[in-house]
């Protein structure tokens, strides 16, 4: 199984190189990014971290003061605004009342304290606690999304149980467990899933056709 998730990685690397994910000022920007991408397209979150930037808003003290019809206002381009605003002011109200809205704090917790620290904030689930953990925090933990989903079921290598967990799990259990590497891995597989394996597979240019048993 080793061999076989690394030979999917040095594909997908071949084919669209590194990504650079994910695309943020700070880590901060990295949080307010992974609660808004939630059921949006990542371009419509551009316009609603913008909105933010321009209202000089994107810090800890500053979405913690900011009313919560405003904030909704700003991040209006991301749909979902109003439940999102919520999940913001949630995080910002527990990185205050916890952590004096010190972001190194909260991440000053061992990643086995962090994860369900961050799980028992409204709005945060599995995947965006592994992706704050991961791309905020630079822990080695594998994000699973939909993407991921779809395209190692495809493969033919989905684990017994379809649950977040026994995903991760065939990563974390056949990977060094690297940073660098698990950040890389998701988001090649991100790119991978927008790009050729959609929800109708683009099969003819797929850099995994060979390995693909769909």
């Amino acid at each position: 199984m080793r061999e076989k998730l690394l030979d999917i990685y040095q594909r997908l690397f071949d084919r669209y190189g590194p990504q650079s994910w994910w695309p943020a000022d700070d880590p901060f920007e990295v949080i307010v990014g992974a609660i808004l991408t939630q059921s949006a397209a990542w371009t419509n979150v551009e316009h609603a971290i913008s909105n933010l930037k321009a209202e000089m808003t994107l810090t800890p003290t500053a979405l913690y003061d900011l009313p919560l019809d405003r904030l909704a206002q700003l991040i209006h381009p991301s749909g979902y605004y109003n439940a999102k605003a919520v999940k913001l002011k949630a995080f910002a109200d527990r990185l205050h009342s916890k952590y004096n809205s010190d972001l190194e704090r909260l991440f000053a917790l061992d990643t086995a304290t962090l994860r369900p620290e961050l799980l028992s904030i409204y709005g945060i689930g599995e995947e965006t606690a592994d992706s704050i953990i991961l791309y905020a925090a630079g822990r080695p933990i594998f994000v699973i999304d939909a993407y991921t989903r779809r395209i190692i079921s495809r493969l033919g290598l989905a684990p017994e149980k379809d649950s977040y967990r026994a995903f991760q799990a065939l990563f974390t259990e056949n990977l060094l467990h690297d940073e660098g590497l698990f950040n890389e891995y998701h988001a090649l597989l991100v790119r991978h899933g927008k790009e050729v394996c959609r929800k109708t597979p683009r099969c003819t240019p797929c850099c995994l056709t060979s390995l693909c048993s769909h």
